[in-house]
């Protein structure tokens, strides 16, 4: 199974819990994942806080999906190198970065559950 971008939620604009759990409905989604961001050395810091708060939000909304964490660590990085490998520059990036590193967190767990 490959991971491919949905969109990327503008929560300036719209509640990001509401549009995820109108997503994960539209799609019949079973299982959402969430990207963790812990420190590098595998500890949580303030980030990982924030937002294990906010899979409590959506667990609340999406009370039939699973809502998991997955390690999200140096995701942005491997996706600017695979975006930098298919010719894009920084730049370039900057507009489907953080879809590419969602698709990297998504994939990671899908590899994961296949072995």
């Amino acid at each position: 199974m490959l991971a491919h971008p949905v969109e990327t939620i503008e929560v300036r604009q719209v509640d990001p819990v509401m549009r995820i759990a109108q997503i994960a409905a539209e799609r019949g989604a079973e299982i959402v994942v969430i990207g963790m961001p812990y420190r590098l050395d595998g500890s949580r810091g303030s980030a990982a806080i924030k937002v294990e708060k906010f899979m409590a939000r959506i667990s609340s909304a999406l009370p039939n999906i699973r809502v998991i964490s997955h390690d999200e660590r140096l995701t942005t990085t491997t996706a600017q190198g695979k975006l930098h490998d298919a010719g894009r520059s920084v730049k370039e990036s900057r507009a489907v970065i953080d879809q590419a590193a969602a698709m990297e967190i998504l994939q990671s767990f899908l590899d994961e559950q296949a072995l």
